[in-house]
Formats: structure tokens, C-alpha cells, sequence
């Protein structure tokens, strides 16, 4: 299991998705056959041809925050809250004491993604620098009067990194800290990150996540325009069809998935739940855009991780619903496995695209899945795509049968990555 004996295990969870805000409210949703695509109501979408996203409702970025600290929130983009509750969630769920910890070795690494700016910010500054002629801007108006309508501490609130530098202020998280920008694959990459710092003894304990929102008037224009969306919207809860012959196109949602990542024998110094372990980490790009990624990240993880495709439960699929995407995903898959005939589980069915937050997020059903000795099937699998050669079980849950799972991410222009996660409850007998 690689050339370290320093060995990773996953000890916490925090999900902020639409079935729920908690990795036990997800992992009910999942559990009952629900989905979490609906109608959006967070702002106008009636001139839009895709009108349903999986939307979060009722979240309160306050609750999860100290009220010494809520004055950040006045510089955090909905992305970094969703992030900063995902990291309470997963602290919370991991029952550490944060006093107890090394602060210099507690370490951050999140996915992130293009953060779209609200359009009240925006607006007052454009009005005055466009003369209100549409398309047209004034520079000189705009450095004069439009910056000072723009609030000053705005391009705080949109940056990237700001994810993870919220998370790591808020716990005191001074050890390594890096934020991973590479759009849907970004939260597994910064989980390879993690767990090769860790490997070679640059941290004892990592709050590792993605977070990221879709639903946007600005973020939404723009995937409408370069984005094949699902327009399902008699139907939400039927859209996200991954794998299946009838998917129409994405569906976006909005969300985050963070875990406590820690060292074995720091874990159980302090006698943790252990949802599993990382064994196994691969990253490729796919230069071809034919799936060869897919397969060479699969096999690499494996090969790290010591298995062979017989012993693993099911791969964690990206599972983006698009014609295309479904197809190269799918052959890629087959081709690493062969002969063998995996199980495919697509979480997207559930909660829809949550770009840079999907890796992580879509891992956590299948570590509640380890926990509870059970796997959901796949929503709207009615009929898979004979162009995509995978086994996707459908209808409620199944047991599961084998020690390992497999993650898999990707993006439309190539970048690759993989993890391999061993039950947890196998390291009673290790």
C-alpha cells in the first residue's frame, strides 16, 4: 500500500447537500429513493430553458459559525459558507478536541471553482460606468465613479482560495493549506494532495473538501449558454439520468462534502470512528478525451492500493448525465476493469452537478454507505445507453459485498483522478 507506513484514514464527514445539511440527513435522502432536484426559487429563472437545479433550502450559514466570528460573513460568497459548514460538520462529526491538536500539523486543502459575483454588487457600478447604454462601458467613469459604488472588500468574497482560508481561521488550522482550482476533479485532487503530505509526515490531521454553487443568475447564464442542461422541468426529481439512454443533460446543484483525513495511530490515540481508509491515489490527464484517463487513473489507484478489480464494491462514478461525458466515463471504466463486472453508483442522480464540490461530497455516499453495510442504486436508471458499458444497479439499497470502493472524477477537457477507500471496519483486523 505504497512505500510509506504512514497510513490515512477518514474519520469524519460533513455533507451540505440538498437532501439535507448533515452527512446523516444525505445519507436518509439517499436511503429513502429522494432526490434533491427541484424548481429554483432562489432567484427569477422563468427565461431560462432549465428552471431545476439541486437547490439547498432553509441554510443558514450562522449556525455555523461562533457569534465572536459572524462578522466574516459580510466577506464570504454562498461557496465559502457552504464550505465553512461542511467543515463544522465534519469537526463535528469527527469528535475531536480541537485543543488537543497540533496546531502546526492540522493542515487545509479544498477544491474550489470560479465563484460567479452577485449581480446587486455588480449593478450600481456598471449603471453608472455604461451611461445606460447596454454594452457599452466608460473607463474613465468606470475609475472614477464605478469603483466607488463596488463594496471595498468585494474581490475578498470571490477568490478561490478564500475557501480554504476561511475554514483554516475558523479551526486554527496552521499546517499545510492549499486550495485546488480544477474545476470538477478539484476536491479528489486536493484529497491526493492531502494524503501525500501526510504520507511523508508533513501533518497528523487534514480537513480536506470541495464546495461550490451553480445557482447563480450569473453562473447560470453561462452554463446555459456552454453547457448541455437537462430541460426536464415538468420532472426534476427525473432529470439527472446518468448512463441512461433517455439523459438530457446536466443538471447543476449546489453543495459541499468535506472529511477529517488523519493519521492511523492519531486516530486511534483518541479512539475515532473510522469510516475507512485511503489506500490508493491516481491523477492522469486525458489528452485524447477517449476515457484512456479514466482507466489509467483507475488502475493506478489500484495498483497503489495493492487490489485487484474483483475486490472492490462498486466505483463511485462522476456520473455528469451528458451524451458525451456518460459515454467516455463508462468505456473508460469498462477498460479497466474488463472481464469484471463492477457496480456503478452515480450520486449525481441524487443532488445533481455540484462542480468543484461534487468529488468529495459524491465520496461521502459511499463512505455512509461503508457505515451502514449498504449502497444506494442509482436514480432514473430505466434503460442504460448501450453505448455505455457499465453495470448500474437501480432501485433501493444493496449490501455491500466487497472491502473496497473506488472514486472516480474528471473534466470535460481532460484532467483525471482516483482514490481508493478499505472499509474502516476491516482495520479492526489489521
Amino acid at each position: 500500500m505504497g512505500s510509506s507506513t504512514r497510513r490515512a484514514v477518514i474519520t469524519g464527514c460533513g455533507a451540505v447537500t440538498s437532501l439535507g445539511i448533515s452527512a446523516q440527513a444525505y445519507w436518509d435522502g439517499m436511503a429513502a429513493g429522494r432526490s434533491g432536484v427541484r424548481p429554483i426559487s432562489g432567484f427569477d429563472v422563468s427565461v431560462y430553458p432549465s428552471r431545476i437545479g439541486g437547490e439547498i433550502v432553509d441554510f443558514e450559514a450562522k449556525q455555523y459559525i461562533d457569534k465572536k466570528e459572524r462578522k466574516s460573513l459580510k466577506v464570504m460568497s454562498r461557496s465559502i459558507q457552504l464550505a465553512v459548514a461542511g467543515a463544522k460538520l465534519a469537526m463535528d462529526d469527527s469528535g475531536v478536541d480541537k485543543e488537543k491538536l497540533d496546531k502546526t500539523r492540522f493542515g487545509v486543502e479544498f477544491g474550489a471553482g470560479l465563484i460567479a459575483s452577485e449581480l446587486g454588487e455588480l449593478g450600481p457600478a456598471a449603471h453608472v460606468s455604461s451611461n445606460c447604454q447596454p454594452g457599452a462601458v466608460d473607463m474613465e467613469k468606470w475609475g472614477v465613479q464605478g469603483l466607488a459604488n463596488m463594496p471595498p472588500l468585494w474581490m475578498l468574497k470571490y477568490l478561490p482560495n478564500m475557501l480554504a482560508c476561511h475554514v483554516s481561521i475558523l479551526h486554527d488550522a496552521q499546517g499545510p493549506n492549499n486550495s485546488i482550482t480544477e474545476s470538477d476533479v478539484a476536491s479528489l485532487l486536493a484529497l491526493g494532495e492531502a494524503f501525500r503530505i501526510m504520507g511523508r509526515d508533513g501533518a497528523d490531521f487534514f480537513l480536506v473538501g470541495g464546495a461550490d454553487s451553480k445557482l447563480n443568475p450569473l453562473s447560470y447564464v453561462r452554463h446555459t449558454l456552454f453547457m448541455p442542461l437537462s430541460r426536464r422541468n415538468d420532472a426534476p426529481e427525473k432529470a439527472s439520468r446518468p448512463f441512461d439512454r433517455s439523459r438530457d443533460g446536466v443538471v447543476l446543484g449546489e453543495g459541499a462534502g468535506v472529511v477529517v483525513l488523519e493519521e492511523l495511530e492519531h486516530a486511534r490515540k483518541r479512539g475515532a470512528k473510522i469510516y475507512a481508509e485511503l489506500v490508493g491515489f491516481s491523477a492522469a490527464f486525458d489528452v485524447k478525451g477517449n476515457g484512456s484517463g479514466v482507466t489509467r487513473v483507475i488502475q493506478g489507484a489500484m495498483r497503489e492500493a495493492g487490489i485487484t478489480p474483483e475486490q472492490v464494491d462498486h466505483v463511485n462514478a462522476h456520473g455528469l448525465s451528458t451524451a458525451r461525458s456518460d459515454v467516455i466515463e463508462a468505456r473508460g471504466i469498462q477498460k479497466a476493469f474488463g472481464s469484471h463486472k463492477v457496480p456503478v453508483f452515480a450520486p449525481k442522480s441524487y443532488i445533481g452537478s455540484l462542480g468543484a464540490g461534487s468529488g468529495i461530497t459524491e465520496m461521502i455516499a459511499s463512505l455512509l454507505g461503508m457505515q451502514n453495510g449498504q449502497i444506494p442504486g442509482t436514480l432514473n436508471q430505466d434503460e442504460t445507453d448501450p453505448e455505455c458499458p457499465v453495470y448500474v444497479p437501480v432501485g433501493g439499497l444493496r449490501p455491500l459485498e466487497r472491502e473496497y470502493v473506488i472514486k472516480v472524477g474528471f473534466t470535460d477537457i481532460g484532467q483525471c483522478a482516483a482514490v481508493v477507500l478499505r472499509n474502516g471496519k476491516s482495520l479492526a483486523n489489521s
